[in-house]
């Protein structure tokens, strides 16, 4: 009988802790299956941020540097045809070319807090890389590009002085600096996926592998 109490005691323990361990995560975190495919390198000290039937995409970008706008206007477009709402994707402004005002990255923030962040990216982008507008400082260029994305000047000037954005950006920047970024744009996939080859056919195979290996759960 002895033997038999230990042994039920033993069981509850594992049972308690494997509980407490889906409690913790919210049943989202998952230790990432083998069957993954494509490049990509694990960040162990990282925790996942998984949702079954859903990938949560963070671009690492710099609004100066030409392959991420390149990827911004091309590749992102092409992985968010083919996964749809299963994809759920976000832009962390990382600084990656020195030397740069932080203006366009402050400028991206405060247009996400007032819900016009995508908006706000693309008119960026397109202002510096195509338009070849380097003075995003000035006021009445900054104001243009405001009012293009839908916003109000002088709301979107008072929360650019409360230096808020200017402290979301230093956030994202402290992140991006302790996940040892290289290069921009750099790709995290679910909070500790990391892709190595940044190509809309690697980001691809390594999503729909991870959306598949719910699937097998």
């Amino acid at each position: 009988m002895g033997t038999m109490a230990r042994r039920s005691g033993v069981m509850l323990i594992a049972t308690f802790l494997i509980s407490a361990v889906f409690s913790t995560f919210g049943g989202a975190s998952f230790a990432v299956p083998a069957e993954l495919k494509g490049k990509y390198e694990i960040l162990k000290d990282e925790p996942s941020t998984h949702q079954r039937g859903k990938v949560k995409l963070i671009e690492f970008a710099d609004f100066y540097c030409p392959h991420c706008h390149h990827f911004d206007g091309e590749g992102l477009p092409i992985l968010e045809k083919e996964f749809g709402k299963k994809l759920e994707t976000r832009m962390v402004g990382f600084p990656a070319l020195k030397g740069k005002l932080p203006t366009p990255f402050d400028m991206y923030e405060q247009a996400k807090i007032m819900g016009k962040g995508n908006e706000m990216k693309r008119v960026l982008f397109r202002t510096i890389h195509q338009d070849k507008v380097t003075g995003v400082l000035d006021r009445s260029i900054r104001e243009m590009l405001i009012r293009e994305v839908g916003l109000d000047p002088n709301a979107f000037e008072e929360g650019m002085a409360s230096g808020k954005p200017a402290q979301l950006f230093e956030e994202g920047k402290k992140w991006g600096e302790r996940i040892k970024l290289q290069q921009t744009p750099t790709i995290l996939l679910d909070g500790n996926i990391k892709v190595d080859k940044i190509d809309p056919d690697n980001l691809k195979l390594v999503i729909q592998s991870i959306l598949d290996a719910d699937g097998k759960k």
